[in-house]
């Protein structure tokens, strides 16, 4: 694995919380390679040999990656101060705990990864790796080129510029239009301030693929486990 802070890596194998990993650390109980380490966001590694109390950690769970068709009304956390339905109250089944990879809105729907596997996850979300996203969204009447064309080569949205996307009208229904949608950023509702921008709001957006990742034919609400070729071919070009 990349090198991760130890009191997540003890969170991740099950050791404990991330906050009661905290604590093990500050009272001396954890040793990395013999050596006591209180260093809050001291990293490793799985070359490091990691104690608590003594006894060795190893991350022998069991990796699992589930592929979701997230319908609209479900939050892309764990748990919602509100109380709102999570993605993993989706996932019946796996014993594992699972957490979402990066966000898909609340009012959005398609593709999403669920997986325990923190190395997998870090390299889904890293800006680096320039992951492409692909969209289906209806919006509110028929871009230009011009418009198309402004959208293709960046957008100021608040504070920032947008990396160059691209947008394609796939269908026209009166004063609405289908467009395909490719980005390779992830920022907070980035592509319906992107259509904002551009004057044609969002009134669907459905997510259809991330990578060499896609929905196929998988039902609104219903996983499927990646299988190993799909998770071979992701790390083929990822890692």
């Amino acid at each position: 694995m990349e090198q991760m802070r130890l009191q997540k890596y003890l969170a991740q194998t099950g050791i404990a919380s991330r906050r009661k990993a905290e604590e093990l650390i500050r009272d001396g109980k954890v040793k990395v390679n013999g050596n006591i380490v209180s260093e809050m966001g001291y990293k490793v590694t799985d070359r490091d040999i990691i104690e608590v109390n003594g006894k060795i950690v190893a991350d022998t769970e069991k990796k699992v990656y589930i592929l979701l068709n997230k319908p609209v009304g479900y939050i892309s956390t764990a748990k919602d101060q509100f109380g709102r339905p999570s993605v993993v109250e989706l996932v019946k089944g796996v014993k594992e705990r699972i957490y979402p990879v990066g966000r898909l809105d609340y009012d959005t729907s398609g593709l999403i990864i669920l997986t325990n596997d923190g190395e997998f996850t870090y390299k889904m979300t890293h800006p680096k790796h320039e992951i492409k996203k692909v969209y289906m969204a209806m919006i509110q009447g028929i871009p230009s080129q011009e418009e198309m064309e402004k959208f293709k080569n960046g957008l100021k949205i608040e504070d920032y510029i947008t990396a160059k996307a691209n947008i394609k009208i796939l269908k026209i229904e009166g004063d609405k239009s289908w467009v395909e949608i490719t980005i390779h950023e992830g920022k907070n509702r980035q592509v319906r301030k992107m259509c904002d921008a551009i004057g044609h709001p969002v009134i669907k957006l459905k997510r259809t693929a991330i990578g060499p990742l896609t929905l196929g034919d998988l039902m609104e609400g219903h996983w499927r486990a990646l299988s190993a070729k799909e998770i071979e071919t992701f790390k083929k070009y990822y890692y």
